[in-house]
């Protein structure tokens, strides 16, 4: 379908759009034409991707100057379920007349995912499959092979670095299928093909990390415009993400490792220095230059460095104590001997990167400056010494890390020795832990560069809690409801079992024998009662074994067993991905099965239980962080100290958007229905709800705020008789045919339908 919001054409490839769907693109377009940062909430299962992608299309089709989308998903299947509705997107486009036949789309993910190499595909680990390829492609390598002509070369790669990146591949949208299919057949590698002609698409699409985490954004995403249009899709939990990006965990191995690379690294230097000694002094000689001459000529795929430097440091010459490469290698040595030394801990250490900084001085008489620099100048050493298989010096290049990162941020970071790597487990095994307390540090850069930023998905609520923890200030914020004709979902909240006793994973009472009675009944009940696959999400790990444990012990296990199979999420993904496949199997041949799960794990963040799938989600408890962790304490108390939110407030919003992306994901979309459990007493309490979704929030009426497991049984085998009857899928989208009438008679007629206008009158029809 055609329609205009404001003068903007939008195609639309369906026959009907939702209401929330069109308010949306309303939102979005207000957010382009001001070039500011937008936040969007949009109900899950309501056509969130592609009403984003056909509004940026349309934008970028029609106004002059085309700002290229950078479109930023989680997992490798959600960034070719993207591509794939932007490849439907642009046919239907081409269908209607409104193609442009010079429109380049693509995604772009690991060497993993795109290696056509025969021999290097067969590879199962990642960083190996990185490590063989950068033999085969090094300059160095190549330069080699030019002259002694016996070393192997890739010559998917060679082909590419013979053409120009405007004659590597046609225009079009590809999908990483379609990527590697087109590199097969023209003897082209699909990663370096991707990498090149990045700069020449209208869409890229790729994982968060190729723009949040700095080893990599300035490999990637160092070309792109400023007006270019940033997405961040599924973005619930980036807060996280770009803590993680900026976080280093050192342990004892970790050391060991670092110890025998800087050997290895002095013998190198050794071996240079008696065979080719100029290059090491044309290195020092740049390094006397600056930094930024020293890693100009670097190769693109040497991701050793840590590129968090600010400009005006980048510009400095590297401190003269570690220019020479014998020099840098000592100083290494002295580095990793003074965390070998502080990390001989019985009790947990913490402390600033000041204090930290100042006791190294102070001990080891190491300044900061070299240590600012330590991750830049392994790099260029690396590259000086023709070093290939980078994966031998990764722990050495953490440990590097982590003193450029101490020794450049004074604010948002603490050092963390503890003797144990878990407290439940209590074998003394020190860890260093460099924190990032503040997510803001790895995304401001990104809201500084780039004119317009987008944070969306389906469960954002409350959304002015991202504001405050990432530093931005969008000019839209707006979460949208669903509109139904039909409810199909039920928010149920279980207060209470059938013997009237209070449900709940407080502490206090999780493991009480009648809390846990009556979470097994709940369960056998709904075993009962609802067809095909039921999920149950718990809290943790630990409080799932604890509870399937008992459960086990007082036969609920046998009772479920009765109506349906029982399959289990581990730590382990291997063992996930088994168990998850043999559920979708269960389900699809009748049986029906029940996944037991774990809020924060695999099956909670991008694992779509659609129609069979997922008639039911069960939520046990609340899924609040472990806060006796020493990490979460310190950013709580730095979060109260810098963006004054407080203690309670956060970790109550970071377990309900976790709760609620759990629940979540029974609906894909509104053909699709389902139940979703939330027990535990505390989701009845106002404080609790506000913070859940506005989509989900405003289907839960009085009568189901405070169940017993019989009451929410009566109101489950209500719903399901409901959702048997037949219906007419006319009713369910009567709201989006009156909306797709009314704006293609306005449009149709040549009138500009504006966006608030037609917004206010289809929510007066919804």
């Amino acid at each position: 379908m055609r329609f205009f919001i404001d003068d903007l054409p939008v195609i639309f490839p369906y026959d009907y759009v939702y209401p929330e769907q069109y308010q949306y693109m309303c939102a979005l377009k207000r957010s382009l034409d001001s070039k500011g940062h937008g936040m969007l909430e949009m109900p899950s299962g309501t056509g969130k991707t592609i009403s984003l992608l056909s509004l940026i299309i349309a934008y970028q089709q029609f106004y002059p100057g085309r700002r290229k989308l950078v479109y930023c998903s989680r997992t490798v299947p959600e960034i070719d379920k993207a591509l794939s509705e932007l490849k439907r997107l642009m046919q239907y486009r081409q269908s209607q007349g409104c193609g442009d036949e010079n429109f380049f789309g693509l995604g772009l993910t690991s060497r993993k995912n795109l290696c056509v190499h025969p021999r290097v595909s067969k590879e199962r680990k990642g960083a190996v499959v990185d490590a063989r390829c950068r033999e085969m492609t090094a300059s160095w390598v190549r330069a080699k092979a030019k002259t002694e002509g016996d070393i192997e070369l890739c010559d998917f790669y060679e082909k590419i670095q013979t053409l120009e990146a405007a004659d590597l591949i046609p225009t079009g949208v590809y999908t990483l299928e379609d990527l590697t299919d087109y590199g097969k057949d023209n003897g082209m590698c699909p990663y370096y093909l991707a990498r090149r002609v990045i700069p020449l698409a209208d869409v890229i699409i790729y994982s968060f990390h190729y723009m949040l985490d700095p080893k990599v954004a300035e490999l990637v995403s160092k070309e792109f415009e400023k007006d270019s249009i940033v997405v961040f899709d599924e973005a619930h939990n980036i807060d996280s993400i770009c803590i993680d990006s900026l976080s280093i965990d050192i342990n004892q191995r970790t050391l060991r490792a670092s110890t025998a690379s800087v050997e290895r690294l002095g013998e190198r230097v050794e071996e240079m220095k008696n065979q080719n000694s100029e290059k090491l002094r044309d290195e020092y000689d740049r390094l006397v230059e600056g930094l930024r001459d020293a890693l100009a000529a670097r190769d693109e795929d040497l991701v050793l460095t840590n590129p968090i430097l600010p400009d005006h440091v980048l510009r400095e010459a590297i401190p003269g104590n570690i220019r020479k490469a014998d020099h840098f290698v000592r100083f290494l040595k002295r580095f990793i001997e003074y965390l070998k030394a502080r990390m001989r801990v019985m009790h947990v250490v913490a402390e600033t990167t000041p204090s930290f900084l100042k006791h190294i001085r102070e001990v080891t008489y190491i300044e900061r400056k070299p240590l600012r620099f330590c991750a830049e100048r392994l790099a260029s050493l690396v590259r000086t010494l023709e070093i290939t298989d980078l994966e031998e010096y990764g722990a050495l290049a953490k440990v590097a890390g982590f003193a450029t990162l101490c020794s450049t941020y004074d604010a948002g970071f603490m050092v963390l020795f503890e003797p144990y790597e878990s407290d439940q487990n209590r074998v003394l095994n020190p860890v260093l832990h460099l924190a990032c307390l503040d997510a803001a540090i790895a995304i401001k850069p990104v809201f500084q560069r780039f004119n317009t930023v987008i944070i969306t998905s389906g469960t954002l609520s409350p959304m002015e809690m991202y504001p405050r923890m990432l530093e931005f200030a969008p000019v839209v914020q707006e979460s949208f409801t669903m509109t139904l004709a039909r409810q199909c979902f039920a928010p149920l909240v279980v207060t209470r079992g059938g013997d009237q006793v209070t449900v709940s994973s407080k502490f206090e009472v999780r493991n009480d024998p009648a809390v846990v009675r009556n979470y097994g009944n709940l369960l056998i009940e709904m075993a009962r009662v609802v067809p095909d696959g039921i999920v149950a999400f718990f809290p943790s790990y630990l409080y799932m074994e604890s509870i399937v444990a008992m459960w086990n012990e007082n036969g609920v296990l046998k009772d479920v067993w009765r109506h349906k199979l029982i399959f289990v999420e581990t730590p382990d993904a291997a063992e996930t991905s088994v168990a998850l496949q043999n559920y979708r199997t269960a389900c699809n041949n009748g049986r029906g099965a029940v996944l037991l799960s774990v809020a924060r794990g695999k099956v909670s963040e991008g694992i779509d239980f659609d129609h069979n799938y997922g008639r039911a989600v069960v939520m046990f408890g609340i899924p609040y962080q472990y806060t006796e962790s020493r990490i979460l304490k310190a950013r709580l108390e730095f979060m109260r100290e810098a963006h004054q939110i407080r203690e309670n407030d956060f970790l109550t919003f970071d377990a309900l958007r976790h709760a609620s992306q759990c629940i979540g994901r029974v609906l894909r979309g509104k053909t699709d229905y389902g139940l979703m459990v939330l027990a535990d007493k505390r989701y009845s309490r106002a404080d609790k709800r506000s913070k859940l979704p506005r989509w989900i929030n405003t289907c839960l009426t009085e009568t189901s705020l405070n169940l017993s497991t019989d009451m929410a049984i009566g109101l489950m085998r209500k719903f399901l008789k409901a959702m048997a009857q037949p219906f007419d899928m006319s009713a369910q989208l009567g709201v989006s045919m009156w909306a797709n009438e009314h704006i293609v008679q306005h449009g149709g007629r040549g009138d500009v339908v504006t966006a608030e206008s037609t917004a206010m009158e289809i929510d007066q029809v919804g």
